[in-house]
């Protein structure tokens, strides 16, 4: 196969400073397309600024905990995307990390009881170690560890988590004290918008609509509201309620950004220190670390970067950006900041400078301006967000070799212990324990790599530790 870079006309000279320092037209790409491409990122991606609050609001209680939680998702991005496009120069944008704040919130703070301050030191604490990593270049010989077949599978599990909670969040999927689980009431208000929502969005997606799961948001909750349904929170004793309305001028939407006071710099890293670095640290590291340097792999791969080596330009700035971006995340009061996929859709634009990624920061800042709009999304109208991304994420399990047992039952364990764990970790640690005792037991030690035989170990002391504490 011949390089898609060697069919590309010559690169002509740069236009301006600008053109200079992103290279753009050395890319055969103009400021225009790559501001398209941004805008177009942007949509893919927006719907961050409405879920990250919804997952992160049930773990951190705080005042205001939604409003303020929002600034800081639109900072973080707007910072992440900055220094991905400004010092890395790759048009990938970066956000709060779907799956990554489910964990943070209800495998973390719920489930173990760790205060959530504790939790953003431990992912400032990962953020430093990918940026070590990185640095040293240790990072894509750790990746290469790791068999297709769990990467794959990682990346499924956590899709399978993300959609039970969207069914959970909707009223579709309830406790049920004799069979754990149940459907919800069809005649509940928050099943029928969540899965009219959840049909509409899929349509949308269907017809390549960019922006889908935005719109899918958006329009869910105009139908919310012009039903009457009884979806929001603040009803008389706990119960749910019909849309209050928006008070203010310019319609109740536009308003002055708030600043997170009560997010910023509460980071606890010296209580995540003492939790050990084999438990939450280890497992924010873990689970980030795969699924980042994946995505970041497979863009640059998608953007023409990589070359018939697999060598990819500015690469231990690419990997470290990340990292970067997960340290100001904590600090500002959000679980990890990863680079995101759907930097695909800007790609598919014609992105392929840093500009790109500048220019989705920038729309990040203006959201910030809109922060009272979001006091009308019901859980109901973001709950298709997340069963949706749940079943795109699902798409790698097609790549695992189902007719190896080595191979496939780490993978299915991996991918079916996440959402009957109620726990990321669980499903990551289960897959990569299995894996190397199957193929340790089965005579095929040697195609296991002496790194991930340690990383096993490591896990496996993590459980003998926490059950004997």
């Amino acid at each position: 196969m011949s390089d898609p870079a060697a069919s590309r006309p010559a690169p002509l000279a740069p236009l301006s400073g600008l053109d200079r320092y992103f290279g753009i037209t050395a890319q055969n790409s103009s400021v225009r397309q790559e501001m398209r491409a941004g805008l177009t990122t942007f949509l893919t991606m927006s719907y961050i600024l409405f879920v990250n609050p919804q997952v992160l609001s049930t773990a951190i209680n705080i005042p205001n905990a939604f409003v303020q939680l929002l600034m800081t998702t639109a900072i973080a991005a707007a910072f992440g995307s900055l220094a991905m496009g400004l010092i890395a120069k790759y048009p990938f944008a970066q956000a709060p990390g779907m799956g990554l704040n489910a964990f943070f919130a209800f495998t973390v703070v719920q489930g173990m009881g760790v205060p959530w301050q504790t939790a953003l030191g431990a992912v400032f604490i990962s953020g430093v170690l990918f940026v070590l990593l990185s640095v040293i270049g240790a990072r894509q010989a750790i990746v290469q560890a790791i068999p297709n077949s769990l990467k794959f599978a990682i990346t499924g599990g956590i899709g399978a988590f993300l959609a039970f909670l969207g069914l959970k969040n909707a009223g579709i999927v309830i406790a049920n004290p004799a069979t754990l689980v149940g459907m919800g009431s069809l005649a509940s208000p928050t099943v029928w918008l969540a899965s009219i929502g959840v049909i509409l969005t899929a349509a949308l997606m269907a017809r390549k609509i960019t922006g889908a799961i935005l719109y899918g948001i958006l329009t869910t909750t105009v139908l919310g509201i012009v039903t009457g349904a009884a979806v929001y929170a603040g009803g008389t004793e706990g119960a749910l309620r019909s849309f209050p309305g928006f008070g203010g001028p310019f319609l109740g939407i536009f308003g002055t950004p708030i600043w997170p006071s009560g997010l910023v710099g509460q980071m606890d890293i010296a209580g995540a220190l003492g939790l050990g670095l084999l438990s939450v640290v280890f497992t924010f590291f873990f689970v980030d670390f795969f699924d980042a340097t994946g995505t970041l792999t497979g863009l640059s791969q998608r953007a023409g970067y990589i070359d018939a080596q697999g060598n990819m330009p500015r690469a231990r700035r690419l990997f470290s950006m990340d990292g970067l971006a997960a340290m100001f995340g904590a600090f500002m009061g959000t679980s990890t900041t990863t680079a995101y996929v759907e930097s695909a859709a800007g790609i598919g634009e014609g992105g392929r400078t840093g500009l790109t990624a500048v220019t989705v920061a920038v729309l990040f800042l203006l959201s910030m301006f809109l922060w009272p709009l979001a006091s009308a999304i019901p859980a109901a109208a973001t709950a298709p967000a997340l069963i949706l991304v749940g079943a795109l994420m699902m798409d790698g399990v097609r790549h695992i070799d189902w007719d190896d047992i080595a191979d496939s039952l780490p993978a299915f364990l991996t991918i079916i212990v996440m959402p009957l764990t109620f726990s990321i970790a669980n499903g990551v640690s289960l897959g990569v324990i299995s894996y190397c005792a199957i193929k340790l037991l089965s005579g095929r030690a040697r195609e296991v790599s002496p790194i991930l035989y340690a990383v096993a170990a490591a896990l496996l002391a993590r459980y003998i530790w926490l059950t004997e504490g």
